[in-house]
């Protein structure tokens, strides 16, 4: 039972994404809601990325520095795990699992609230693809920004680890800066970003849909952006082991 209704929704969605790409009525329109999709989606995440992603930092740090405290490993070790945890698995993974509470909860909810207001159906009566005008420009929204929102992770999370040696005695300045520079690997960003990528596409996808087909009330839309987020961070954590194995094997 379960895996039928799995695979019906698995053909809904499909269907879905086939109506989302197909030509727009109107580029100009689909081209002009790109910048509020932006505004709404990305540049509203922007504070939660830029908090979580400098406590993960220093957390890391501290964490890293505790738990490595021999006398036989290098002192510079703590930077390398700190740098490479941020790159490989927290500022793409770990950040787009929140991203899909955040991002995707909002995006099921506004197109579900459209959905039980009958909004969606008076686009549909007026001749419009009601699918690529509303999903559209929010996936390519949040795929086209998803990288910058990656590198800034990246970025202010090491700050987060370099503030550790700045206002405490757990590890030293230097020895965080040597180990973030120790032995860079330039593909560990490709990788990150390719993952992200992926990982927006599914959130905002994912989202669309259980937010497309909500039908009843208020708690019905509820429901549905429960569903976008508990199924988008079920897939991202698939993919991102997919991705990994190919990638990185």
């Amino acid at each position: 039972m379960y895996f039928l209704s799995a695979l019906k929704e698995l053909g809904s969605y499909t269907l879905l994404m086939w109506r989302v790409f197909s030509r727009p009525d109107r580029w100009r329109m689909t081209l002009k809601q790109i910048p509020v999709e932006i505004d709404k989606l990305v540049i509203n995440s922007l504070g939660i990325v830029v908090i979580i992603s400098i406590f993960i930092g220093a957390i890391l740090t501290i964490q890293t520095k505790l738990n490595t405290n021999d006398p036989l490993l290098p002192r510079y070790s703590t930077g390398l795990v700190t740098r490479d945890t941020l790159l490989l698995e927290f500022s793409s993974t770990i950040l787009c699992l929140i991203l899909a509470g955040k991002v995707g909860s909002n995006v099921a909810s506004e197109i579900g609230t459209m959905r039980i207001t009958e909004q969606i159906d008076a686009l549909e009566i007026m001749g419009v693809n009601s699918a690529n005008y509303l999903i559209l420009p929010k996936i390519i929204a949040f795929v086209l920004m998803i990288p910058c929102l990656v590198i800034i992770s990246m970025g202010v999370g090491l700050v987060g680890g370099y503030m550790v040696g700045m206002f405490s005695d757990v590890i030293t300045v230097n020895d965080y800066i040597y180990g973030i520079q120790y032995y860079f690997i330039p593909f560990y960003i490709v990788y990150s970003l390719v993952k992200s990528l992926v990982f927006a596409f599914i959130i905002v996808s994912v989202a669309s849909f259980y937010g497309y087909y909500a039908h009843g009330g208020a708690l019905d839309v509820g429901k549905a952006s429960t569903k976008a987020v508990v199924n988008s961070s079920i897939l991202i954590l698939l993919f991102n082991i997919v991705i990994t194995n190919f990638m990185l094997t």
